[in-house]
């Protein structure tokens, strides 16, 4: 039996994650995590996940919520997370990060942090979303440079982080396919007399509003056809399931820092 943790506990995330693990065979919930002072510390991490009382209390101690578990799941923020993947690394133990919004500095400290432990880091934990990513480097490779690359991405009002990390991350999978560095050519922005279209750049647009809980769209745009490779979020439930799996497979790997590919071996 795995025994996994959830950081951000009283959150909407944390409590759909705390009811995929009731769900799930092989694992239980050893512990949730919450900020100090958070009101509901000290209450049972069942009831913000619509599952009444199970047991496990809302902690604020990070160090006793990692002792007690094989696993830590994290959507939190960047700077929450590399805190946390600190406590798991002095600990010997595995996390599983799903916060989206990471700098390349931030990127890189994680994977310094993940040479003690194993870990996976993923913008997006969706089954669905992972298999786009292997269609998306597929059909990048097989279009070349004849096609003009474009994303959508669509988040609810509350998102704090934009582009969303799978926008980001669909770019880099389009990026590396084509030869191009993703830093260089993503074009956020497009206002008044801004010139012709560049064949290398990769336009990421954002739109916010009501409760989208996600949805992506990559555009390869050619002379008389288009292609488009769309996914759509339903509810969190995806994330938080997908959470669970990896947490299943992280615990035992060799150190180092992996990523859903790896958790569903799509490399």
């Amino acid at each position: 039996m795995i025994k996994i943790a959830v950081c951000g506990a009283a959150g909407r995330m944390g409590g759909r994650i705390i009811a995929a693990i009731k769900e799930a065979e092989g694992v239980e919930l050893s512990g949730a995590l919450e900020r100090p002072g958070h009101p509901m510390v000290g209450q049972d991490a069942g009831f913000n996940a619509g599952l009444g009382a199970i047991g496990v209390a809302i902690s604020d101690d990070l160090n006793v919520v990692v002792d007690g578990c094989d696993a830590l799941i994290d959507f939190t923020a960047p700077k929450v997370s590399l805190k946390n993947l600190e406590a798991c690394a002095l600990k010997r133990k595995s996390i599983v990060i799903g916060s989206t919004g990471f700098t390349p500095e931030e990127r890189a400290l994680a994977a310094e942090l993940a040479k003690d432990i194993p870990a996976v880091l993923a913008p997006n934990m969706s089954v669905g979303v992972n298999v786009c990513f292997k269609v998306l480097k597929d059909v990048a490779r097989t279009l070349g440079d004849n096609f003009d690359v474009e994303i959508v991405e669509l988040h609810h009002n509350k998102k704090k982080d934009s582009p969303s990390g799978t926008a980001v991350r669909m770019g880099e999978v389009v990026a590396e396919a084509l030869g191009r560095d993703y830093n260089e050519v993503a074009n956020y922005h497009r206002e008044g007399i801004c010139g012709e279209r560049t064949r290398e750049e990769i336009g990421m647009q954002t739109v916010r509003g009501g409760d989208i809980v996600g949805e992506h769209t990559v555009y390869f745009i050619g002379m008389g056809e288009r292609i488009e490779i769309s996914h759509r979020a339903m509810s969190r439930d995806m994330f938080s399931r997908g959470s669970v799996r990896a947490a299943q497979w992280v615990v035992g790997k060799a150190p180092g820092l992996y990523d859903m590919q790896d958790v569903l071996g799509l490399r």
